[in-house]
């Protein structure tokens, strides 16, 4: 059988590959991003397959990202590559000045072929200093990040019950966890999902 990585692979080298955002292969959740790992890397050394940055340009279907630690990365969006910004996207979404984490196969170029790419994707803790029926004031380490409430988008999971839209348990001083997507060069954050233990 034919894994999503041989898949991809050879899209990248036959060359036909067409841009478009989540296929049959099926799209990767949010909650991906940050539970992925890659076995093949050595302990300590930088994982190959893996991606972090802020795009700087785009041509055709590559994104061109400076990383946090200023090295460049070329990434290529090919067929079924699963885009993420808050949920399921099309490459038209990626823009100059998102930040992504990109997870997907090393190519002899160094290209990153893209099996997912996770634009502005944020995981943050803090603690629930306000909150109305549109927004989240949350401080983490001391900072206020302001949380928007997506319509249709955003879900609070509370405990172990099921996902739910109805974020009035959420109380002021609990701690929380939100999963959302940034707006870049600011303190807000759209929210996809908060996460509270009890």
């Amino acid at each position: 059988m034919t894994t999503r990585r041989q898949m991809l692979k050879s899209a990248v080298l036959g060359g036909g590959a067409g841009v478009v955002a989540a296929t049959a292969l099926g799209s990767l959740g949010a909650e991906a991003a940050f539970g992925a790992t890659a076995p093949q890397a050595e302990p300590g050394a930088p994982d190959p397959d893996f991606a972090e940055g802020r795009i700087r340009s785009i041509k055709d279907n590559v994104l061109l990202v400076m990383g946090s630690n200023l090295v460049f990365h070329n990434i290529r969006v090919v067929d079924g590559t699963s885009l993420w910004k808050l949920g399921p996207v099309g490459f038209d979404q990626a823009k100059p000045g998102d930040g992504l984490y990109a997870r997907g196969v090393r190519m002899p170029d160094g290209v990153l072929a893209a099996e997912s790419v996770w634009l502005n994707i944020v995981n943050i803790k803090g603690h629930v200093q306000n909150i109305t029926s549109e927004k989240i004031h949350l401080d983490h380490n001391g900072k206020e990040v302001l949380c928007h409430v997506v319509p249709g988008r955003s879900v609070a999971i509370h405990s172990d019950a099921p996902p739910t839209a109805d974020l009035s348990m959420l109380r002021v001083g609990q701690h929380v966890q939100i999963l959302g997507a940034w707006r870049p060069d600011t303190n807000e954050v759209d929210i996809a999902t908060v996460f509270s233990p009890h």
